[in-house]
C-alpha cells in the first residue's frame, strides 16, 4: 500500500484559508457536513466533528452547515435554536421540507465556532419508511430487515437529508440566477455508514452535488477484531460477504460499501484504516484525513507542568484514601499509569497491558524496590454501586486530616501564647494528652486486615469480567510486596465523582504515562489527548495515531511516544516490548520526566486542526473538481509545505548527565522539583530561547 496518503498538493496549513467564508461566498461554494453524531454524543466521531467545528467555521463561515438527527436530550443542551435569515436558500429549503410534514430544527451548535445546524426529527418521516426501503431495494438491491431499528433510523435520516440537499440545490440555482452569481457549487461530506445512506440516495437520484465519504472504522473490521481473529495478517483472505452474513450485518455492510464506491472522494482517518478499507470495502482511499484536536497554547512555557503538579496532588488524595492502612510506599516515588476508553478488552489492548504490568511488577521488585506504579484502568461497565471499602477509606482519611488540622490550630495557639510570654516552647507542653488520644483513635481506625481493593465499584457479574479475571490470573492483588498497584474504575471520570472529584482531562494531566496498546484502533484519540497535554503515552503500529507519529517523527520514543509492534511480531514479543517500555520509563528520575513532558508537548502543533484540517479541505476540492470540471480553487496558495517531520531532539537520551557534550553541567541541588523548570540552563538544555 502506498504510504504518505496524507501528502497534499497545496503547500500551506488550513489557517492560511481562515477568512470566515469570504472566498467561498464569492465563489458561491457551500459545504454540508453530515454525521449521526452532530450535536449527538455517542462515541469518538462526536469528538472529531465537535473539535473540527472551529477551524471549519473559520474557513467556511456561513457557507458551512452541519446536519444530523434531532435527539432532544442532547440538543437541549448543545443547540441554540434559531431560523436562517430571509432570502437565504437554506431557509427556503427548510420551509419546503416542513411543508411536506417533516420536522426540522435549525440553529447553531454551542461549541467553538458556533456552526450552523440543521437537525432532522426522524420520527416525523417514519411513515415513509416502507417507501424509502422500496426505493433502496429497486435502485441498489439492498434489503433492510424490519427489526433492525438502528438501520431503519439511518434509512429515514439519509432520505430526509438527500431530499433536503436536492431542494437546497434547486433554490440555490434560482437564487444565483436572480442575483447574477456564479452557479452554486455544493459539496456534502458524510461520516460513517449511518450518514452514508444520504450519499447513496443523492448519487442514485443523480443530484449534481459533490460527495465525500469518510469511514472512521470499517463496520466489518470491528466485528472481525472482536472475534479474536488474526485480523491484519489475513485481510486479503476474508470472504467479506460471507463474514458479514455470518454476523447478520450484511445489509449494513452493503450500505457502507455502497457509500464508499459511490462517493466522488473516499477518505479514511489513517493509513492502517486505509489498508483495511482496501481489502474489506474494496476501494483504496483517495486521501487520508487524520483527526486533530483544538490545541490550547499557554502564554507561559511551563504552565502545563504546573497543571500536572496540581492534578497529580488530587490523584495523590485518591491514592491515600484507596490504599489507607497499606500506605507503605512513598508518593514522591510513585508513578501513575492509565488506560481508558470503550470497554473492548482485546481491541483496546487491556489484555496485554495487564500481562505486561505483571512482568513490570517482577522487574521493579528486583531492580527498583522503592519505586511504585499505580495502574488505573478506566473502562465503563455495568456496576451495582460503589465499593464500601473505597468509600470508607476516603472517610477515614478525611477524619484524620480534620483531626490533624484541629490539633495544628491548638498547638499553634499554645506556641503563640508561650512565645508571647518570652519563653521557648517545649514540645512536651505543646501536644496535650487529649490531642494524642484523638490522633491514636484515627490511626487505629485506619488499620485493616484485608488488602486494598482492586476495583472502586462492585462490578456486575464480576467473576466473568475480563479485566478482573485477567488481574486474578496475574495475581496483582495490591499486596504489600507488589510494586505495581491496580485500580479498576468502571465508569468515566467526572468532577462530581465522589472518589476522584476530577474530570477526565485533569486526571490525564496528573498521570505520568498513558498506555494504549490497542489491537484495533483506526485513529486513537486517547494518546493524542495525552500528547497535546504533554503526557507521554504508549501506542501501537496498528493504531492510526501510532502510524502517523512513526511517519512524522524521526525518533518517537525520544518525544515520549512509545510505539509497540503488534503487527510484525508475536503476542509474547509485544508483551515483552510493552513491559520493557514501561520499565524504561520507571527508571527516569523526576527531572528527566519533566524534560520528556516538554518534548511531548512540542508535538501538539502536529495534532492541531489548524495543521490537519488541510486534508479535509483537499478532499472537498478534489470532489468539487470531479463534479465541476471548470472549478479552480482560487484561494490555493502554491509553495512548499511546512516541514512536519520532527527530528531527533539534541538532548536525547533524556538524561542530563548522559547526553551529548552540548548539554550543560548537571543541575544544582533542588532543581529536580516538578515546578522548577525556569532555570536558564534548563531552558537552554530544552532548546527554548
Amino acid at each position: 500500500m502506498n504510504r504518505r496518503f496524507s501528502r497534499v498538493e497545496s503547500g500551506v496549513d488550513l489557517k492560511d484559508y481562515f477568512d470566515r467564508g469570504d472566498i467561498a461566498s464569492r465563489e458561491n461554494r457551500w459545504n454540508f457536513e453530515v454525521a449521526w453524531e452532530v450535536a449527538n454524543k455517542v462515541g469518538g466521531i462526536y469528538t472529531v466533528i465537535r473539535s473540527k467545528a472551529y477551524v471549519s467555521t473559520e474557513e467556511m463561515g456561513e457557507q458551512l452547515c452541519m446536519m444530523g438527527p434531532y435527539k432532544e436530550v442532547c440538543a437541549r443542551t448543545e443547540m441554540e435554536e434559531m431560523e436562517f435569515p430571509r432570502g437565504n436558500p437554506l431557509l427556503d429549503a427548510v420551509n419546503s421540507m416542513r411543508s411536506r410534514g417533516y420536522k426540522i430544527h435549525t440553529g447553531r451548535w454551542l461549541v467553538d465556532g458556533n456552526p450552523q445546524l440543521i437537525l432532522f426529527d426522524i420520527g416525523s418521516a417514519a411513515w415513509k419508511l416502507d417507501q424509502f426501503k422500496s426505493e433502496m431495494w429497486e435502485k441498489c438491491h439492498i434489503g433492510i430487515p424490519h427489526l433492525d431499528i438502528e438501520t431503519n433510523d439511518a434509512i429515514i435520516l439519509g432520505f430526509m437529508i438527500a431530499e433536503f440537499l436536492e431542494e437546497f440545490r434547486n433554490f440555490a440555482v434560482t437564487y444565483s440566477q436572480n442575483h447574477d452569481l456564479n452557479p452554486p457549487r455544493i459539496v456534502a461530506h458524510f461520516h460513517e455508514w449511518q450518514a452514508g445512506v444520504g450519499l447513496i440516495v443523492l448519487r442514485t437520484r443523480l443530484v449534481e452535488i459533490a460527495t465525500v465519504f469518510t469511514t472512521h472504522a470499517t463496520l466489518l473490521g470491528r466485528y472481525l477484531c472482536a472475534g479474536n481473529t488474526d485480523f491484519y495478517n489475513n485481510l486479503d483472505k476474508f470472504a467479506v460477504d460471507e463474514e458479514a452474513g455470518k454476523r447478520q450485518i450484511y445489509h449494513r455492510y452493503c450500505l457502507e460499501r455502497g457509500a464508499t464506491h459511490l462517493a466522488h472522494v473516499f477518505t479514511t482517518v489513517s493509513e492502517i484504516t486505509g489498508f483495511e478499507a482496501e481489502h474489506l470495502l474494496k476501494r483504496k482511499p483517495d486521501i487520508i484525513t487524520p483527526n486533530g484536536l483544538n490545541v490550547k497554547k499557554f502564554s507561559a512555557i511551563h504552565e502545563f507542568q504546573n497543571m500536572h503538579a496540581v492534578a497529580k496532588e488530587k490523584i495523590n488524595e485518591f491514592v491515600r484514601g484507596h490504599f489507607y492502612g497499606h500506605m507503605d510506599f512513598d508518593l514522591d516515588k510513585t508513578m501513575y499509569f492509565f488506560i481508558a476508553g470503550r470497554y473492548e478488552f482485546g481491541n483496546k489492548g487491556a489484555d496485554i497491558f495487564i500481562e505486561a504490568l505483571a512482568r513490570l511488577n517482577a522487574m521493579l521488585k528486583h531492580e527498583r524496590p522503592d519505586t511504585t506504579v499505580v495502574a488505573f484502568l478506566i473502562f465503563p461497565t455495568k456496576t451495582n454501586n460503589f465499593n464500601v471499602d473505597s468509600l470508607r477509606g476516603h472517610a477515614v482519611i478525611k477524619q484524620l486530616r480534620d483531626t490533624i488540622n484541629n490539633v495544628q490550630q491548638a498547638v499553634g495557639k499554645r506556641m503563640f501564647d508561650t512565645c508571647l510570654k518570652g519563653h521557648l516552647p517545649n514540645s512536651a507542653d505543646l501536644l496535650e494528652k487529649d490531642d494524642l488520644v484523638k490522633i491514636k483513635r484515627c490511626m487505629y481506625a485506619m488499620q485493616r486486615d484485608s488488602m486494598p481493593p482492586v476495583t472502586t465499584h462492585n462490578v456486575a457479574d464480576d467473576w466473568n469480567d475480563p479485566v478482573l479475571a485477567s488481574i486474578r490470573r496475574c495475581h496483582l492483588f495490591n499486596s504489600v510486596h507488589d510494586r505495581v498497584k491496580m485500580v479498576f474504575h468502571p465508569e468515566f471520570l467526572t468532577s462530581t465523582n465522589p472518589l476522584f472529584g476530577i474530570d477526565y482531562e485533569e486526571f490525564v494531566r496528573g498521570c505520568h504515562l498513558g498506555v494504549f496498546p490497542s489491537y484495533y484502533e483506526p485513529w486513537g484519540y486517547t494518546p493524542a489527548e495525552c500528547t497535546v497535554m504533554g503526557i507521554p503515552s504508549v501506542t501501537t503500529n496498528l493504531s492510526g495515531f501510532g502510524c502517523f507519529m512513526q511517519e512524522h517523527i524521526s525518533d518517537p520514543k525520544s518525544y515520549g511516544i512509545y510505539i509497540v509492534d503488534r503487527r510484525y511480531i508475536g503476542l509474547e514479543d509485544s508483551i515483552q516490548q510493552l513491559s520493557t517500555f514501561m520499565m524504561e520509563f520507571s527508571r527516569l528520575n523526576r527531572r528527566q520526566r519533566i524534560i520528556q513532558r516538554n518534548r511531548t508537548e512540542r508535538l501538539s502543533d502536529l495534532l492541531d486542526w489548524r495543521t490537519l484540517g488541510i486534508y479535509y479541505r483537499q478532499a472537498r476540492v478534489k470532489a468539487l473538481q470531479a463534479v465541476y470540471p471548470d472549478y479552480v480553487d482560487e484561494s490555493a496558495i502554491y509553495g512548499s509545505r511546512s516541514n512536519l517531520v520532527f527530528s531527533r531532539p539534541h538532548s536525547e537520551p533524556p538524561s542530563p548527565t548522559s547526553s551529548r557534550h552540548t548539554t550543560p553541567a548537571p543541575s544544582v541541588h533542588g532543581s529536580d522539583d516538578e515546578d522548577s523548570v525556569d532555570e536558564e540552563t534548563e531552558l537552554k538544555e530544552l532548546g527554548i530561547k
